[in-house]
């Protein structure tokens, strides 16, 4: 491991993502998940409508981070100058087609593209290179990018197969909602203060990200791979599309979230990273179940990433959400998946901790069994 490694992990995890946390109201979990894609130089991807403040947490990353940004609003009609750079006129006469990408995103060390499935097929190539090998190409020229992180937002989830594909680059997901009503004044003064602060001053280079990166790579993953196969399995079995590629790049952010617990061995309670690889909402609380039963078994320890114990109590929106999916397949071609599938949703509603939603949950769960097969 690079000597300079685990202090920029420690600086990272406890000043950078930490001011992040009280900077921002009820974003914890995407700031966790930045974390880790950052560690693991993977993509990350937020699924919510506008005004949750994701462009907001770029920016304020990169601050503290002494990083240069590149955000985005694609649409359908978005051309590649506008994410790329122009071609330079002057190498043009000269008979070379080189791209200016000065301030573009092929010199950014942070990427953002808002309303990511609005790409169109001009520019979807060249992203999928960004993506997949960190490498920009255009024509005849061809360089590497030095992002560490590219995360893209949309309000909802690809239908079309080209998309599905760029979808499928993001190996880790997370919804970016608004909050809950009852921290709505938490929001407010929040968003006052960070409007009228001084901008944070960087405390890590973009360079000691890329040394968490190098060492990312150096963790010991021996003592967790079998858990990491058996929930891989399970994972599909429980319909979530995980290629032989995304579970080798998953290593990557089990690995990330070791580093930045403060570890070079993985352990179980790594594993909630994959928590966040779903590719359908209905799938989320699936997903939580099948993995937090993994983190329960292991049991709680010392060193362990907070984020593998944070996600413990389920989302009751979310539950309701999973139900309502999973009534609608029932109803349309019920298959023997299906109750597996409500009996892990049901012992979830059991964690609930608010009393009404829980009874409603119930009675809504109830309700399902009947209308299974026998």
């Amino acid at each position: 491991m690079l000597p300079d490694a685990p202090a920029a992990a420690r600086t990272l995890q406890t000043a950078v993502l930490a001011s992040l946390k009280q900077t921002f109201v009820g974003k914890d979990e995407i700031i966790d998940l930045m974390g880790v894609a950052l560690a693991a130089g993977e993509n990350l991807f937020l699924l919510g409508p506008p005004g949750t403040a994701k462009t907001a947490l770029l920016h304020e990353l990169a601050r503290r981070l002494d990083a240069r940004s590149f955000d985005y609003l694609l649409t359908r009609f978005t051309e590649p100058n506008e994410l790329f750079g122009p071609f330079d006129i002057r190498r043009l006469r000269e008979g070379d087609l080189v791209t200016n990408t000065d301030g573009m995103l092929p010199e950014a060390d942070l990427v953002f593209l808002d309303e990511l499935l609005n790409a169109n097929s001009a520019i979807l190539n060249s992203l999928l290179m960004v993506l997949n090998e960190r490498v920009f190409r255009r024509g005849r020229e061809t360089r590497p990018i030095p992002a560490l992180l590219v995360a893209g937002a949309s309000n909802h989830l690809p239908e079309d197969e080209a998309l599905r594909a760029l979808f499928d680059r993001f190996l880790l997901r997370v919804r970016c909602g608004p909050v809950a009503d009852d921290s709505l004044g938490a929001v407010l003064d929040a968003g006052w203060r960070l409007d009228s602060a001084p901008p944070p001053a960087a405390v890590l280079s973009a360079e000691s990200v890329r040394e968490i990166q190098r060492a990312a790579r150096g963790v010991d993953l021996t003592a967790v791979r079998p858990e990491m196969v058996s929930l891989i399995l399970k994972l599909r079995q429980a319909g979530v599309t995980i290629s032989d590629r995304r579970a080798v790049r998953l290593q990557r952010v089990v690995a990330g979230s070791a580093l930045l617990a403060g570890r070079t061995v993985a352990r179980a309670s790594d594993l909630w990273v994959f928590a966040h690889l779903w590719d359908r909402e209905e799938q989320i609380e699936i997903t939580a179940t099948l993995v937090g039963e993994v983190i329960r078994q292991a049991g709680a320890a010392p060193g362990d990433h907070p984020r593998a114990h944070a996600a413990e109590t389920p989302d009751p929106e979310a539950l309701a959400f999973s139900l309502t999916e999973l009534a609608a397949r029932i109803s349309r071609a019920p298959d023997p998946s299906s109750a597996d599938e409500l009996r892990r949703l049901t012992a979830r509603i059991e964690w609930v901790s608010n009393a009404e939603s829980r009874q409603a949950l119930q009675e809504k769960s109830a309700a399902l069994w009947p209308l299974l097969p026998s």
